[in-house]
């Protein structure tokens, strides 16, 4: 049933979703129009909250640029590749590699989001290359693991509130993980999630006549210096140089993790990088795989200062603000976390950034909670599914999962709309009856 399901959402999908620039343009204008018809905002108003908040993001697409850069580098690593190789052989049929990389990336996911966003895609592309499966799917089902990231390890929304001195420690204290991440319904949700995402990827199988199967191509060699070495090239070849800088860098991991510090994007970056400069053995192939990476990159350096923008637009027009009070305005104390989950991905699709989006609706959200008498953790974790769930459809997060796997949004969205619906029930009912 689901594979009948499926085709005319991947048709619908191929044909009329954009690019992810011309949907982020779209977006742009989609708020700028609410927010003077909405909000009566004067056109020059949302023009300069546009322009102002345009490069709010920079330092994060920074971020966001350098695990696709680092990831590949580490997984075209001959170490690395031989482990997903071997990881890879495990999948003798097609549906098995689904399976596969879908529990590969919900764990990873689970773990760390980058670490998810990054192992999900390359695990993806190894398996293209040894199993003779409808490549479209294999990279959706990678990145459909990745919904549980806020539910998991480094979900920013409870990690924020069991912060001490969080900015609304005053209005809800600091609330531990044990009634969050660890609390029985979010384990639950969790629990769900693993069986039904690879259930419902696997049973969205194209047959062999309609599989669009995709082989990697195989990476140029690492270009070596012709005639004589000169002190340069010496240079550029020297194990030695990249051991001791790479050597330095996992050393100051392993103190940083010794001394209670956490996994967050910059130690994931670090450390793919790192092992990168080590199991490439020289400064010349690390750089040859450098050259191949940094092309798919293209599509965070443009789009994310439009979400920056749009993000600048979402809250100083006060159209988050008027969109969560909406929602709570029909919810009551059972409700409520349903109602945030809604809330939060609407607002998600808009406000890509759940730290960002914790901070329009938690002022909203947290003394409707109180006034109602609704458990305030099970609110947050509300806005902070919600925030996970509609990143299924919104390309901001699969920007760079897509430039890995040289695929664009609508290749893989309409297998994403399905799991979209599936999660969503499984969520909502989670918080509203567990």
């Amino acid at each position: 049933m689901l594979n009948r399901l499926s085709r005319p959402a991947v048709r619908l999908v191929e044909r009329y979703l954009p690019d992810a620039y011309v949907l982020v343009l779209l977006l742009s204008l989609v708020a700028a129009i609410a927010a003077m018809t909405v909000e009566r905002q004067a056109p020059l108003a949302v023009l300069r909250m546009w322009g102002g908040g345009f490069w709010a993001l920079l330092g994060f697409s920074m971020q966001m640029l350098l695990v696709l850069v680092t990831g590949f580098m580490l997984a075209s690593t001959p170490p690395v590749k031989a482990l997903l190789a071997r990881l890879a052989a495990l999948a003798r049929t097609p549906g098995m590699a689904i399976v596969l990389v879908s529990l590969v990336s919900l764990t990873a996911s689970w773990v760390n989001w980058g670490f998810g966003l990054v192992v999900g895609a390359l695990f993806a592309r190894e398996l293209a290359g040894q199993v003779r499966v409808d490549y479209r799917l294999l990279v959706a089902s990678a990145y459909s693991g990745f919904v549980v990231w806020h539910g998991g390890l480094a979900g920013s929304i409870p990690l924020t509130i069991a912060t001490e001195g969080h900015f609304l420690v005053d209005a809800m204290g600091v609330v531990p993980t044990s009634r969050t991440i660890f609390a029985g319904y979010n384990l639950a949700i969790l629990a769900a999630l693993f069986v039904l995402v690879p259930l419902v990827n696997r049973w969205m199988l194209p047959s062999d006549n309609e599989a669009v199967v995709h082989r990697p191509a195989p990476e140029p060699a690492a270009a070596t210096a012709s005639g004589a070495p000169q002190p340069a090239d010496r240079l550029e070849d020297s194990r030695l140089l990249a051991a001791l800088v790479g050597l330095a860098g996992i050393g100051f991991l392993v103190d940083h993790f010794l001394g209670g510090g956490g996994l967050n994007l910059n130690i994931v970056n670090f450390a793919f990088l790192m092992l990168a400069i080590v199991l490439h053995g020289t400064p010349r192939r690390l750089l040859a795989s450098l050259a191949q990476a940094i092309r798919g990159g293209a599509g965070i350096v443009i789009q994310f200062p439009f979400y920056a923008g749009i993000m600048a637009i979402m809250v100083e027009s006060g159209l988050a603000a008027t969109l969560s009070q909406a929602f709570v305005a029909i919810a009551d104390a059972d409700t409520l976390p349903f109602w945030s989950f809604i809330a939060g991905g609407v607002l998600n699709v808009f406000v890509p950034s759940g730290g960002g989006q914790w901070a329009v609706q938690a002022p909203i959200m947290v003394p409707a909670a109180e006034a109602l008498g609704a458990d305030v953790a099970k609110v947050a974790m509300g806005v902070a599914w919600g925030d996970a769930w509609t990143n299924l459809i919104q390309p901001f997060w699969a920007l760079p999962a897509l430039a890995l796997a040289g695929l664009k949004a609508r290749d893989i969205m309409g297998f994403c709309l399905i799991q979209l619906l599936v999660t969503g029930v499984v969520i909502g009912a989670a918080l509203l009856w567990l």
